[in-house]
């Protein structure tokens, strides 16, 4: 399917009241078969028929870290001429640009010279927007505790380079108009892209508390009304929560997703879809009050080898790749419903500086049977194999 997507921002009043145009890519719904099952989803997956006409499919991925390694290797693969970080994603290049829409998670902001991936403050190569774009992403959300890690500047960055290589943002802002997301076309959809972080380590700019958004329950709702009423058939919302190298969601995370979830206008629900990051780790995908949660998707590219207590954790390198394929309504005005769920397990190879798709390398034969089966008990273990999730590839 070749899919033509007309990427809008939102603003603060309810009418759509700006418009950005972009290059859209080629897009096919990729559908393979599922990988090996984790133990509590043993039945096979069925092969998906013709999608209904104005589906899509939604790909998301984990957070972008990069530690100084791979910021080296990506000067290696320039051939000493800037930063090239494509090869950096190729293993995920396929999946990520078959999809109709292709959210990422950068968490930290672009710095103005080297040093680069300082801890802290984290600051990433601009270059980096690039492969992004190059990869098929067309969003990502921006808001993380290093956000303000540079200040407004930071911000600025940021938002300036992502806007130069087509790719929309949400979470942080350079006006108060910004702050709320960003609304894409999607199959016949328009998808609202809304994203919160849970606090932030740099001060906020003075007279500038939107450059990034807080996680607040009813400011998130509200977001996601006002989202609705400019348009938005499907409302995704990136929250950056919860503890890190943590593989289990803990209260607040299953306390807020309950809310966000049960927050209803006229009997449809406000949120439609729920991506986190933070944990740095792989944590579990949920359906609650029927909507899915992702409690986190882990690092896509690990920038934290090492765990808080000091010995090198090899789950920093594993995350998952998030896929929904979404039906229109049945009626006008009805809820958009995920057809199909999926999870595409990933690795990071810091060696090679390349993101694995751990499904495809296990099928060649690499020896990655152990972490494909640690991401599946995880990603499981709150009960989604019967709620329909399957691994795709």
């Amino acid at each position: 399917m070749i899919a033509r997507r007309r990427q809008v921002g939102l603003v603060v009043t309810a009418l759509l009241a700006a418009a950005a145009a972009c290059q859209n890519h080629h897009r096919e719904q990729q559908h393979a078969p599922p990988g090996r099952p984790a133990p509590s989803a043993s039945r096979a997956a069925a092969e998906p028929g013709p999608a209904a006409p104005g589906a899509f499919t939604l790909v998301a991925s984990g957070g972008i870290l990069p530690d100084s390694s791979v910021v080296d290797r990506a000067g290696f693969d320039g051939g000493g001429v800037g930063y090239n970080f494509r090869p950096v994603f190729e293993g995920v290049r396929s999946a990520v640009s078959r999809a109709d829409l292709a959210l990422c998670h950068l968490d930290a902001v672009f710095g103005a010279n080297a040093p680069y991936a300082g801890a802290p403050p984290h600051t990433f190569v601009s270059e980096l927007a690039q492969a992004l774009a190059a990869t098929g992403y067309d969003s990502c959300s921006t808001a993380s505790e290093h956000t303000l890690d540079a200040g407004a500047d930071g911000v600025w960055r940021t938002l300036d380079a992502l806007d130069r290589a087509g790719v929309r943002h949400a979470g942080s802002a350079r006006s108060e108009a910004e702050a709320r997301g960003t609304l894409l076309r999607a199959g016949g959809a328009m998808v609202a892209h809304l994203a919160y972080t849970a606090g932030s380590n740099g001060p906020f700019p003075p007279g500038q508390p939107w450059a990034v958004r807080l996680i607040d329950g009813d400011r998130i709702a509200a977001d996601a009304r006002a989202a609705r009423a400019a348009g938005a058939d499907i409302v995704v919302v990136s929250l950056h929560w919860g503890p890190a190298w943590q593989e289990a969601p803990d209260e607040q995370q299953l306390a807020l997703a309950r809310r966000l979830t049960a927050s209803q206008t006229g009997g449809r629900p406000d949120i439609d879809l729920i991506l986190g990051t933070h944990s740095h780790v792989p944590q579990s995908y949920e359906k609650v009050n029927g909507t899915w949660v992702v409690y986190g998707l882990g690092d896509q590219v690990a920038g934290q080898p090492a765990d808080q207590r000091g010995p090198r954790d090899p789950r920093a390198h594993q995350s998952t790749l998030a896929r929904f394929t979404f039906a229109p309504p049945a009626r006008s005005g009805g809820r958009w419903e995920v057809a199909r769920a999926e999870f595409v397990p990933g690795v990071f190879d810091p060696d090679a500086g390349r993101v694995v798709n751990v499904g495809e390398a296990v099928a060649r034969g690499a020896d990655l049977q152990g972490v494909l089966d640690r991401i599946q008990t995880v990603v499981f273990g709150r009960g989604a194999a019967k709620d329909g999730l399957m691994m795709g590839r």
